[in-house]
């Protein structure tokens, strides 16, 4: 079953993944998160797999899903036009840029709140320690992603469009991925932490203006990362896995 952003719930069946249904259209996300599915890093689990360990209903769930499936969503529809060599653009300079851009300042401020809040909220300092290691990993994670997977993508296009005649070098694309699903894994999961240890990311009663911006822009990183991993693991991993594999003939 090939799904698109035009997906009914019709098309949907028990064995389908949540990742599939992300895929065809974003909006579903907020009904997955809302059960505490995970459609990035779990994108590949089945819907009765996911309500099964979620204890959800699968009733329920498809009655929610079919609500929101009645709009189409515009950004997953300009995502699925997009060629591979266009994805990876995108998801550098909106997502990559995004996370480079807010380590300096949540790491300034996780500091700051430690000095200031840290005697009355000894949780600070796990949350601080949990982000540093974080935004280190994801900082070798990007530069990973940036010299070697979108690069041989990029050749794969140019290989599809005849632009070259054959690929500069010889490498797999599960090669490459070897690691990078589990470093999505090892961040969904420390984000699961910091989420938990913020009490989803609560300002306390005693907390300053810099307690919540801090906070809040601890949410919007997380999903921001949420949205990032899901577009690498069940939309560019798998269309370029099977661009190569239309492109290149298996090794006998």
């Amino acid at each position: 079953m090939q799904l698109t952003n035009y997906i009914t719930i019709m098309d949907i069946t028990i064995k389908t993944s949540v990742g599939e249904i992300v895929g065809a259209n974003f909006k579903t996300a907020q009904v997955f998160d809302s059960h505490n599915i995970d459609f990035c890093c779990g994108g590949g689990m089945s819907i009765e797999a996911a309500c099964k360990k979620s204890n959800v209903s699968m009733e329920s769930l498809f009655a929610e899903l079919e609500l929101v499936l009645r709009v189409n969503d515009p950004e997953t529809t300009y995502i699925d036009g997009l060629e591979l060599d266009e994805l990876c653009d995108y998801i550098e300079k909106r997502h990559h840029t995004y996370v480079t851009q807010n380590i300096p300042f949540l790491s300034a401020k996780l500091e700051k709140l430690c000095k200031v809040h840290g005697e009355n909220h000894p949780e600070l300092f796990e949350v601080a320690a949990l982000f540093k290691a974080a935004s280190e990993n994801l900082s070798v994670h990007l530069k990973k992603e940036e010299l070697t997977l979108f690069p041989y993508i990029r050749n794969l296009v140019k290989l599809k469009n005849k632009r070259i005649a054959t690929l500069p070098v010889q490498q797999s694309m599960n090669d490459i991925l070897h690691d990078l699903h589990d470093e999505h894994e090892a961040e969904g999961a420390r984000f699961e932490q910091i989420s938990r240890l913020t009490s989803s990311y609560l300002c306390p009663p005693d907390g300053c203006q810099t307690f919540r911006v801090t906070y809040q822009t601890l949410r919007d990183f997380e999903q921001d990362l949420h949205r990032h991993v899901h577009l690498e693991n069940n939309v560019l991993f798998k269309k370029g896995l099977a661009l190569e594999k239309t492109l290149l003939k298996p090794k006998e």
